[in-house]
């Protein structure tokens, strides 16, 4: 169960997008968005604001988890608040999906009808030995090219322990509900922290690119995204 607000607070039923701005009209900054979901595994509360100042709050109960989303929120520029509680006793998948759905969810909202913005970016991130490149479009189709292999194995950071494979499963969830289009690839690298720190840094680069306001109109030849 599910429920966002976009910039105006306005409701699905009351017409328009959810970002408040309708088709062809430039939003109203700062655009903003806020959701929750409530499970029997899960209660993930998000609150976005894509024109803010990297001012981050993030508590999820898996430490290494709040440091990648934390790092998100910083480099995108967005403003970020995240407070998930979940079933940690089973597993930390629930909470980690989750919170990419609800997040993604916030994302679409806040973007509304996209009026105006750069839409495309790309990026390839260095973090030491790490190298990772990101392509993005906000392109309203949800889609996934994950190409960071961890081996099955491969230790968890943090207590509790995040496993570096849960990363996909949080890009795919955030980018199904947040309709866009993800390329992630891992071009070297051998520290799993470095790897995946340099994946949400890279993915925030790009974000901080595509939401730019930089024109006045829908950036597809449908008049539509």
């Amino acid at each position: 169960m599910s429920r966002i607000a976009g910039s105006t607070g306005r409701r699905d039923d009351e017409g328009g997008s959810p970002g408040g701005a309708s088709v062809g009209e430039v939003p109203s900054l700062p655009r903003r968005a806020a959701a929750s979901r409530s499970t029997k595994e899960t209660a993930v509360d998000v609150e976005l604001v894509l024109d803010g100042g990297g001012n981050v709050e993030v508590a999820t109960g898996l430490p290494f988890f709040d440091h990648m989303v934390s790092q998100l929120g910083r480099h995108a520029g967005f403003d970020l608040r995240v407070a998930a509680r979940g079933d940690l006793e089973v597993d930390a998948h629930h909470t980690v999906e989750d919170v990419g759905l609800v997040l993604g969810e916030c994302l679409s909202g806040a973007l509304g009808a996209k009026t105006g913005v750069r839409r495309f970016a790309s990026i390839d991130l260095p973090l030491d030995e790490a190298l990772v490149s990101v392509a993005l479009d906000l392109s309203g189709r949800p889609y996934l090219a994950y190409g960071v292999d961890f081996a099955p194995d491969t230790p968890g950071l943090g207590s509790p322990a995040f496993d570096p494979q849960l990363a996909e499963e949080f890009w795919r969830a955030f980018t199904t509900t947040g309709a866009l289009t993800l390329h992630l690839r891992c071009i070297s690298g051998k520290n799993t922290h470095h790897v995946l720190e340099a994946s949400f840094k890279a993915v925030a680069r790009a974000l901080h690119e595509a939401v730019r306001i930089e024109g006045a109109g829908v950036p597809s030849t449908k008049g539509v995204l």
